[in-house]
């Protein structure tokens, strides 16, 4: 009796997941809810949570999508247990770390460790396309300390002097067979394990060309989200400890694709066009980072 009942408890994870298609979550304007006076920031974002904290069994807190409205922003502030990286898309916003404000294009993004403050301004006339990614010390624990400063009309450095990304794609160099996929990718790792304080591994740029494909693999301590930039194609995951049962999942533009540690997983482009990923790694340990191809 004791057998199955740990046969039946290590098969609980399985038989709970949904099918892919349904884990698969897809940025939708229709859905974003209005918020205002965001961590006392000015105006107003409309936003929605694409993933919250239980898509990976990782520290993962939140992934929000959505756009900060003209002469808007999310007010200066800080995180002690958690660390959060605002991106934009489209436009031009001004990001401050550490009460230095500085503005940058599109798509870019700046990160800020635990225990620093920060915040976003979008001072153009024009909605800016935005998302919020949020991954804590422990898993569930948000915390959050409010300045009341909207950082508007704040002194611009015309050099960041915190760290940046750019998801630039003249900054990616070819990879012939990524993870054993076909045809040549186009991949840079944005920002390594060392920029972060807590587990969160890593942040890829990744541009397939229509043909190619990431192949098969698996990461036994990092789950990961794949976020679809631009194009379309499949995406192809497997239960964690299972040697078949893939399933395959059409994703486009606006999508964001959870992978738990242990499930295989692969992504093909199957359009007419480049298809472009952000990939976010979230190691179960900090710094430990590993990547197993299924031949």
């Amino acid at each position: 009796m004791r057998v199955l009942l740990t046969l039946l408890a290590s098969l609980l994870p399985l038989m709970a997941q949904a099918p892919l298609a349904q884990r698969i979550m897809h940025t939708d304007p229709a859905s974003y809810r209005s918020f205002k006076s965001v961590h006392g920031g000015p105006g107003q974002l409309d936003y929605m949570t694409l993933l919250d904290g239980q898509a990976l069994d990782a520290n993962l807190i939140f992934l929000h999508r959505g756009v900060i409205q003209p002469k808007s922003g999310i007010g200066h502030h800080f995180h002690h247990e958690c660390e959060e990286m605002f991106i934009i898309f489209d436009g031009e916003a001004e990001f401050t770390v550490d009460g230095r404000t500085s503005r940058l294009k599109a798509p870019a993004g700046a990160p800020s460790r635990m225990g620093h403050s920060h915040a976003i301004y979008n001072p153009t006339d024009r909605p800016i396309e935005w998302m919020n990614i949020n991954v804590g010390l422990v898993r569930g624990k948000y915390d959050v300390f409010d300045l009341n400063d909207g950082r508007v009309g704040a002194p611009l450095d015309v050099i960041p002097v915190f760290m940046t990304m750019r998801l630039d794609r003249a900054l990616l160099r070819p990879v012939q067979g990524l993870t054993g996929g076909k045809g040549t990718a186009q991949h840079r790792r944005a920002f390594q394990p060392e920029v972060f304080s807590t587990a969160w591994a890593y942040v890829d740029h990744v541009v397939l060309p229509p043909g190619a494909s990431i192949g098969r693999h698996l990461h036994k301590g990092v789950s990961e989200f794949y976020y679809v930039m631009a194009g379309g194609g499949t995406a192809e995951v497997a239960p964690a400890g299972s040697t078949g049962g893939y399933e395959t999942a059409p994703i486009s533009k606006g999508d964001a694709i959870p992978v738990r540690a242990g499930e295989a997983h692969a992504f093909a482009n199957t359009g007419g066009e480049p298809l472009e990923f952000m990939v976010v790694g979230i190691a179960r340990e900090k710094g430990k980072i590993d990547t197993v191809e299924i031949h």
